[in-house]
């Protein structure tokens, strides 16, 4: 299956996914409560998400790797594949919607960890495959691939990221029903405290592996003998 962020804009214009975003972004700030002085790189469709550090952030860069449509104001649309950055430049990179395409979460991670600095920080958020939500179609995180916690470490560690913290969000079902939108932040709490498995939105912090990148041995040697002639 296909996706991209094209959805989400109008998605995210609406009261559910304004919701939505405030609910997922009070779970990201709880992983990153303070990036003060920090080069801050979103990819995706990060825009309803970075204002949590834009006041503390040296930089924020806010990317969005959709090509049907012109991206959000304020941001720019990247290839997500070759990402248009130089090596080692960004302290931590947050990603939402943006490991859903099928055949590009493997290349995007790659790129992230190459213009990653050594001792940053990713922060991927994705639609857990056992929640309600990835079974929407009517939202972005009902288009794509979903993960259990489990794949979604196993992607991260095959593009050579460690995974270290671990959350989770959107607990309310995915409706627009008024009496459902006043009773979701209570969802929302006892979801978090109770029920973590069956949030509709798993976030994982992970730190760069450099030790994946180096030979587990040295190769063998080959020992020539040369014997001298009279």
């Amino acid at each position: 299956m296909h996706s991209d962020a094209s959805s989400a804009p109008a998605f995210y214009a609406t009261p559910l996914g304004a919701w939505a975003a405030s609910a997922i972004r009070g779970r990201l700030r709880a992983v990153w409560p303070d990036l003060t002085g920090q080069s801050v790189l979103g990819l995706g469709y990060p825009a309803p998400f970075l204002s949590c550090w834009d006041a503390q952030a040296y930089r924020c860069l806010n990317a969005t790797t959709s090509h049907h449509q012109p991206p959000p104001p304020g941001s720019c649309a990247i290839d997500a594949t070759h990402l248009p950055f130089p090596d080692l430049v960004f302290d931590r990179i947050l990603i939402v919607h943006g490991v859903e395409p099928v055949g590009q979460d493997g290349r995007l991670l790659r790129e992230v960890w190459r213009v990653l600095k050594d001792d940053g920080r990713i922060l991927v958020a994705a639609p857990n495959r056992a929640g309600l939500w990835a079974h929407a179609e009517n939202t972005p995180f009902g288009q794509g691939q979903p993960y259990s916690r489990q794949q979604l470490h196993r992607l991260l560690a095959a593009a050579m990221f460690r995974p270290e913290t671990q959350d989770s969000a959107l607990f309310a079902p995915p409706s627009r029903s008024p009496i459902l939108m006043r009773t979701a932040p209570a969802w929302e709490r006892v979801g978090h405290a109770m029920l973590p498995d069956l949030a509709g939105v798993i976030v994982v912090e992970a730190v760069k592996d450099t030790y994946a990148a180096l030979p587990t041995h040295a190769p063998a040697r080959r020992v020539v003998v040369v014997a001298e002639t009279a």
